[in-house]
């Protein structure tokens, strides 16, 4: 892998015979294409593309929320990168030689800011659950504008749904409600804050596995 300088050329993305131009993290590199091989996957190399595989196609969703919200972003991996080594390394069990997620191990976001202080999730009438928390606004780096969010993930229908900025901090409660498809399903929910400038969040808090009312 090369960098592009400036120059005539500048950078391209794409491919053009076997040299593949892209920009990776605000810089213009170059590569050869890989070489196909021949060779089945060992049993080990097998196995690692079943839990990239699972661990890529669950955590697209919130793409966009560990883009901002998961680690610090510096080094040669992104931060999305680092969402999904952390989840392969930390969240993956073997059942029957098959991997599945660990839900209470999952972190939807990783950082430095104050998170929740006692919270838990009940669920309520209308297909909707509610959020309580205990004030925290005055430990360490947290505030009282920084914001409360929750992700519900339902295994039976593959899906997410993310509730952004529900409530501030002191707020100490948030009603959110799913819709309606979600009635009498089971829902894995995580919450975390942001801080208003949404450039810090805490790690993400598991509240547990639910059904939906």
């Amino acid at each position: 892998m090369a960098r592009i300088t400036k120059g005539i050329l500048g950078g391209f993305s794409g491919k053009v015979g076997t040299i593949v131009g892209a920009n990776w993290r605000g810089q213009d590199i170059i590569r050869s294409t890989p070489k196909p091989s021949s060779r089945p996957p060992s049993e080990k190399q097998a196995l690692q593309q079943m839990k990239f595989k699972l661990v890529i196609g669950f955590l697209q969703p919130v793409k966009n929320i560990q883009t901002k919200y998961f680690g610090s972003g510096s080094g040669s991996k992104s931060r999305v990168n680092m969402a999904v080594s952390y989840t392969i390394s930390e969240a993956i069990q073997m059942v029957a030689d098959v991997p599945e997620l660990v839900y209470n191990k999952v972190l939807i976001t990783k950082g430095d800011l104050a998170g929740f202080q006692n919270v838990t999730a009940v669920p309520q009438a209308g297909n909707m659950l509610k959020l309580t928390w205990e004030d925290n606004s005055v430990q360490g780096n947290a505030s009282a504008t920084d914001k409360a969010n929750a992700v519900c993930y339902c295994e039976e229908l593959k899906t997410f749904e993310i509730f952004e900025s529900v409530a501030d901090r002191t707020a100490l409660m948030a009603d959110i409600t799913l819709p309606n498809y979600y009635s009498g399903k089971e829902i894995q929910v995580w919450a975390f804050f942001n801080d208003e400038k949404e450039k810090l969040a805490c790690n993400s808090s598991y509240l547990g596995v639910f059904t939906v009312v």
